[in-house]
C-alpha cells in the first residue's frame, strides 16, 4: 500500500530540520518505510525551500521508488512546509517528561518515540533502540494515560522520565551523526526561496488584514428573531440528547451528554444502555432503578425521570444524532471513493464519545495519523490537495475498523 510521503519537521541540537517520510507501504509482498536519504544519510534542510529545490532536481535518494514518488516534485514549497501534526520537538522531550502525564503531554511523546523509532528503524540505529527499549513507559505511550495511572502508572511514568533525563542524549546525538545536508541546484534554489518569500508575505498580509479590518455582518433582523423565538425542545432544555445507532444487525436507541466537553452516556462502568425502539427506552427509563446509572449525575436528569416515569417522555432523535456504522467497513475496504465522509466523521465522532467515556484508548491509538487506517480516515475527513492518495488494498485498514465497531458493540447492554 502506497500512502504519503508527509513533509516532517525535526527539533535537532543542530536546529529545526524539515525532511521526508514515507510511512509504512506495501509493495511486492514486502512492507516498507522510509525517509528522504541516500546510504547511510538521513537528508535533513534548514526550510522547505531547500527542500523543494532538491526533490525537483536530484534523482539518487532512498524514496525515489517509492511508488507515489512522482507526484512529489510538483508539490510547491508550501505544500512541503510540516503541518503542525508533524513537526516533531525531539530537543524539547527532557521538559516534556517532567510534566504530568496528561493527554496532551502523553499524546506529544507518543507522537515523538513513534518518529524516533521510524528514524531508529530505517537508519538502523541500534543505540536508539536501546535507550527506548530500556524503560517499560515508551511501549505502552499509544494506549494514552491509562498505564499512568494508580501507584503502578505513576512508577511506569517515573521510570520513563528517569530514563529521558539521563539517556536521551544519546538518541539526539545518534540521529544527528546520521543527518547530512545535500547540496542543491542553486537555480531551483533560487526559484524555490521566491516561492516560500512570496508565501510569508502573504500569510502576513492575510493576518494584517484579519487583525486590523473590521468585517460588516448584515443581519436580517426577522430572521434573528425567528432563531430567538424558535422552541429548542425538551432534550435541548435538558442538555442530553437521545442518540440513535444503526449497526450491521440491529438499531439502538440510547442517551449521552456532555459534561465539561466530556461524554457521559446513559450507562456504567464502560457499559451502554440501549434499547431497540424508542418506546422500549423511554419505558426502560420509567422502570429500571438507575441509582448507579452515570447519567444521573446530570442536574436535569430529574426531569427526564419524571417525564419516564408519568408517561409524558418522546424520544426523538436528531438527524446529527444518528450513527450509522452499517457497511462502513466494507466502504473503507473498497478505497477514499466509496465512503461517505459525513456518515465516517459521525461513526468517528461516536467511536471517539464511547471510548473517551469509557476511560478506553483503543480508538485513539487505532485513528492516530501513524496508524494506517488513521491515515485513511484522515485523508476521507480531510480532503487536501498537497496530499497524495491511499491506494489499495485496504483489507488491513477495513479490518482495524471493523475491530473498533465490535468493541463499541460489545459495550452495549441491550434492555
Amino acid at each position: 500500500m502506497a500512502q504519503d510521503i508527509v513533509p516532517i519537521e525535526l527539533g535537532l541540537p543542530q536546529g529545526d530540520v524539515v525532511t521526508l517520510w514515507a510511512p509504512r507501504w506495501r509493495e511486492d509482498g514486502e512492507e516498507w518505510e522510509a525517509f528522504l536519504g541516500h546510504e547511510d544519510d538521513l537528508y535533513a534542510f534548514p526550510d522547505a525551500a531547500h527542500l523543494a529545490a532538491f526533490v525537483r532536481t536530484a534523482e539518487e535518494h532512498d524514496l525515489s521508488d517509492h511508488p507515489a514518488w512522482h507526484l512529489v516534485p510538483a508539490l510547491s514549497v508550501a505544500e512541503l512546509m510540516p503541518d503542525e501534526a508533524h513537526q516533531y520537538d525531539l530537543v524539547g522531550v527532557p521538559e516534556l517528561a517532567a510534566e504530568e502525564p496528561d493527554t496532551w503531554t502523553v499524546g506529544e511523546l507518543a507522537d515523538i518515540v513513534t518518529i524516533v523509532r521510524a528514524l531508529a528503524d530505517v537508519c538502523e540505529l541500534d543505540e536508539v533502540h536501546e535507550v527506548l527499549n530500556s524503560a517499560d513507559g515508551f511501549a505502552v505511550l499509544e494506549q494514552g494515560t491509562f498505564p499512568f495511572t494508580g501507584r503502578d502508572g505513576e512508577r511506569l511514568w517515573t521510570d520513563m522520565a528517569e530514563t529521558i533525563s539521563q539517556r536521551w542524549d544519546e538518541v539526539l546525538d545518534a540521529l544527528d551523526s546520521v543527518v547530512a545536508v545535500p547540496e542543491v541546484d542553486e537555480v531551483a534554489l533560487e526559484k524555490s526561496a521566491e516561492e516560500l518569500a512570496a508565501f510569508h508575505a502573504e500569510a502576513a498580509e492575510a493576518a494584517k488584514t484579519g487583525d486590523g479590518e473590521e468585517l460588516d455582518v448584515v443581519e436580517d433582523d426577522e430572521e434573528a428573531e425567528a432563531e430567538v423565538a424558535a422552541p429548542v425542545g425538551f432534550w435541548a432544555e435538558v442538555g442530553i440528547d437521545p442518540i440513535k445507532i444503526i449497526t450491521d444487525g440491529a438499531e439502538y436507541y440510547t442517551l449521552r451528554c456532555y459534561l465539561d466537553d466530556e461524554p457521559v452516556f446513559l450507562g456504567s462502568e464502560g457499559k451502554i444502555d440501549v434499547a431497540g425502539s424508542p418506546r422500549a427506552l423511554a419505558k426502560f427509563l420509567a422502570t429500571e432503578d438507575l441509582a448507579d446509572n452515570d447519567l444521573t449525575e446530570v442536574s436535569t436528569w430529574s426531569e427526564v425521570a419524571t417525564k419516564a416515569t408519568d408517561g409524558t417522555l418522546e424520544i426523538e432523535v436528531h438527524t446529527d444524532n444518528t450513527y450509522v456504522l452499517q457497511g462502513l467497513g466494507d466502504d473503507l475496504g473498497e478505497g477514499v471513493d466509496a465512503v461517505d465522509p459525513v456518515q465516517l466523521d459521525l461513526a468517528v465522532e461516536l467511536l471517539n464519545d464511547a471510548a473517551d467515556w469509557a476511560g478506553d484508548e483503543t480508538v485513539t491509538a487505532a485513528l492516530n495519523q501513524s496508524e494506517s487506517l488513521g491515515w485513511l480516515v484522515s485523508f476521507i475527513l480531510a480532503p487536501d490537495p498537497t496530499r497524495l492518495a491511499p491506494s489499495a488494498p485496504f483489507d488491513a485498514e477495513a479490518a482495524s475498523w471493523n475491530k473498533l465497531v465490535q468493541n463499541l458493540e460489545d459495550r452495549l447492554t441491550a434492555h
